[in-house]
Formats: C-alpha cells, structure tokens, sequence
C-alpha cells in the first residue's frame, strides 16, 4: 500500500471515532438512567439519616442552645419563679422577710465593728425587722408594682420617668412614715415620742432615698418583668435597709409638748 493510501485510511478511522464520540455524548439520557443518578444523589442524605435515627447525640461542636425541658432541672431558681407564679403574695412576702433580716443583722455587726465597746446582739430587733416585711412591705410591693404596671404599662422612658416619680412622690414617703411608726410602736414609744421620731428622721430620711432609689428603681421598671419587681426592688432595699435600721434605732428623741 503506498503512503497516500495508508495516509487516507487514517484519516477515515480518526473522523469516524470523532462522529461516534459526539454522538455518544449528544445522545438523550434514557429514564432510567436518571432515576439512576437520582438514587445515587439521594444515597448520601439516605445514609445521614439512618445514622442518626441510630445515634441521636448533637454533634460536638454545635452552636444551637438546648432548650430546657418542661418537666425537669432548673434548680432553686425555676422552683422558685414557680412560687412566684402560683402563690406571688406570700412568695414576695417571705423573700421581703428574709432581706429585711438579713440586712438587720448586717447593720447590728456594722455597729458592734464600729463601737469601742461590746454591743451584744438584739434578736427582738432583727424579728420587727423580718415580721415589717412579711406583714407590710411585701404585701404593699406587691400591690404597688402591680399597680403601676396598669397605670403605665409600657417599659419607655416616659413611662418609667413616670413610675420612678410616683415611687418618690407616693409609695416612698407613705412607707418612710409607716416604717419610723412601726417601729416605734413596737419599741413602746407613745404618741408623741414617734411625732418626735418622724420629725428629726424623716426628711433626712427621704433626702438620702431620692440620692438612692430613682437609679433603682430606673433599672427595676424599666428592665425587670412585672412578676419579678418586688425581688429586684428587695435586692436594691438590702442596702437600704441597713440604713432604715440603723436610722430607726437611733436614740429616742425628746417628745414634742403640746404648746400652751
């Protein structure tokens, strides 16, 4: 065969692989190669999900937050906001009870630190203390924050301008008084030793709570829940609390004569 011959021959058998190629690659898929090709897509997602119907575990490094379960767990703090819910007056009341002894007791230690001289403890002192917020601070929290939550529903600024206004117009000196009164009644003064009490302490009294309380009270109505206002406001009143009492135990005033 001479080179032209065998020249041409291979020409015809490079052109005739081309042509059978394209028409490999144009030819339309058939159905059940694309099921085919679907299954074997889908395998991996199939796999995935046998796995972990076997292994439900998160994986290690998940980001998503566990949701606490409605059943259990939460500890003192869910059992406690529970109590909240179902009985508020008392639950408020016992908490009020327990701060306002607590901080009696800080402010007899305070005051034995600071003397020269021994000064024993006063039980009976720490009881009025704990019995005020059990029987009148806790229930009276409870029915004011519930009202101003009515009054002024909305936690804006202009709303909880307005609340802390009406705490130092209102609730404020009406519970000063109320204390000082308490407190000397208790201690046996008559009525004209507690007029002599609220007289010289009273509006030292409310002169230090408008330097103390409006920050407090900003961060209690503007940022706390209505339920949870009363145990806020006791977390800020430990404080002052502990200059109530030192206030209320001061040494008992002259009595204001009637004058002639």
């Amino acid at each position: 065969m001479s080179g032209t011959a065998f020249l041409r021959s291979r020409c015809r058998s490079v052109v005739s692989r081309r042509r059978t190629l394209s028409d490999a690659v144009g030819a339309p898929v058939s159905g059940a190669a694309v099921n085919r090709t679907r299954l074997y897509g889908r395998l991996p997602q199939v796999v995935r999900r046998v796995r972990d119907s076997i292994d439900p575990s998160p994986p290690a490094f998940s980001t998503s937050v566990p949701k606490r379960t409605e059943g259990g767990g939460g500890g003192l703090v869910a059992w406690y906001l529970g109590m909240v819910k179902s009985r508020p007056v008392l639950t408020k009341s016992v908490t009020c009870s327990l701060i306002y002894g607590a901080a009696d007791l800080s402010s007899q230690t305070i005051a034995r630190t600071a003397s020269e001289e021994p000064v024993p403890y006063d039980p009976l002192r720490t009881l009025r203390m704990a019995a005020y917020g059990m029987v009148v601070l806790g229930p009276t929290l409870h029915l004011w924050f519930g009202l101003m939550s009515r009054l002024c529903p909305k936690k804006d600024l202009l709303s909880t301008f307005k609340k802390m206004a009406m705490g130092q117009a209102i609730y404020g000196p009406i519970m000063t008084v109320v204390f000082f009164s308490y407190n000397a009644a208790a201690q046996g003064e008559n009525g004209a030793e507690i007029i002599a009490r609220l007289r010289r302490d009273l509006v030292p009294t409310l002169f230090s709570g408008v330097m103390y309380w409006p920050v407090c009270d900003f961060i209690t109505f503007r940022f706390t829940p209505v339920h949870l206002q009363p145990l806020v406001s006791n977390g800020f009143s430990y404080l002052w609390t502990i200059y109530m009492t030192y206030m209320a135990s001061r040494a008992k005033p002259a009595p204001v004569l009637a004058e002639c």
